[in-house]
């Protein structure tokens, strides 16, 4: 930069006013007493966090350094769900739980990331669940693993159906992700004991079978089913578009119902066509206590209404998934699909 132009830069009126009410630098490490109230302040309702460098998390450093270059601690937050809303067997009221918890949630990261920026520290709040880098897709999307970061902080342990379980709230949790450059006083610890009950429950309520009782999941038939209407569903519904010869073809292929449902997921936010393991778990504290009294009666008014629901259930051809389906779910339609994923089928 020449002297003319560092002149100049020094004489503009921003210039001068930040250089003659210089801030002072933030804390080389924040106080996690404060941070936690910041956070709870926010909307959260648990929070705990986890340093960079915690060997748990090595798989997350290079894509959070990517991200947010400098990045020294994770922020890992919980918003809870409303329990009712994701057991019921319409998963219109489930799907709005879902998505209204993630803005939540999302809106809480915003303000935390706001305060911490404005104390002087550099901050970073990715989705807690889509938008997504759809450029890095089939391959890894998500900017850092909420997961793993909330499990080794402290704020619950993976069950059996890939879903964190928090030791108050059970499942019925969403997660975020703060990465901020600066460490903490003080981090999270794993917990050392598991909230799942190991009840299977998961098991018994998947259509598809994803969960298996020797703790093995599919997740091939999970998101073929689950996510009929995300990312490689959409993209297997533009196929029968693209290969339908006319309009009455197109129609033969895919129901009315199934044509209404796709455009509420485009019009509005893509909508899961199960979730039933988050719905019929029974752990954590604030929910276990109607399964301790009465195990057949909440097995009655939880899983039995989403088994018995009428409902297409999508699976990839000659798949373990269809025949389970066809085997334990005779009323229920199966749907042979492709995954949309090029390579998978």
């Amino acid at each position: 930069m020449t002297d003319r132009v560092a002149g100049r830069i020094a004489n503009h009126p921003t210039v001068r006013k930040v250089l003659a009410n210089k801030a002072e630098p933030p804390p080389a490490v924040i106080d996690a007493d404060w941070l936690r109230e910041l956070c709870l302040s926010a909307g959260a309702d648990d929070v705990a966090f986890a340093s960079v460098d915690d060997p748990a998390l090595a798989s997350e450093r290079d894509h959070v350094e990517s991200a947010l270059p400098g990045t020294k601690t994770f922020i890992s937050l919980v918003v809870r769900m409303n329990r009712d809303n994701v057991r019921s067997p319409a998963r219109s009221v489930a799907n709005q739980e879902f998505h209204r918890t993630g803005e939540i949630i999302n809106e809480a990261a915003h303000r935390i990331t706001r305060a911490l920026q404005d104390v002087g520290h550099r901050a970073l709040n990715p989705s807690a669940t889509f938008p997504m880098e759809m450029d890095q897709f089939p391959g890894r999307i998500w900017v850092v693993a909420h997961k793993p970061v909330a499990v080794a902080s402290g704020l619950g342990v993976m069950g059996i159906h890939r879903n964190v379980i928090h030791p108050r709230f059970g499942n019925f949790i969403l997660l975020a992700t703060i990465l901020v450059d600066a460490p903490v006083t003080s981090y999270g610890e794993p917990l050392d004991y598991s909230p799942c009950l190991e009840c299977k429950l998961c098991v018994a309520a998947c259509p598809v079978g994803a969960i298996g009782k020797d703790g093995e999941f599919d997740f091939v038939a999970c998101s073929v089913h689950n996510y009929r209407e995300f990312m490689g569903g959409f993209t297997d519904y533009v196929q029968t578009i693209a290969d339908s010869t006319d309009a009455a073809d197109f129609r033969s292929r895919v129901t009315d119902s199934e044509n209404a449902s796709m455009w509420q997921s485009l019009s509005f936010k893509a909508n899961y066509k199960a979730a039933y393991c988050l719905a019929v778990c029974p752990a954590g504290e604030d929910v276990i206590e109607p399964y301790l009294e009465d195990r057949k009666g909440f097995m009655d008014l939880v899983l039995k209404p989403l088994q018995a629901k009428r409902e297409t259930l999508y699976v990839l051809p000659n798949s373990a998934a269809k025949a389970h389906a066809e085997k334990r779910y005779p009323h229920k339609p199966v749907r042979v699909v492709d995954s949309g994923i090029s390579g998978r089928g």
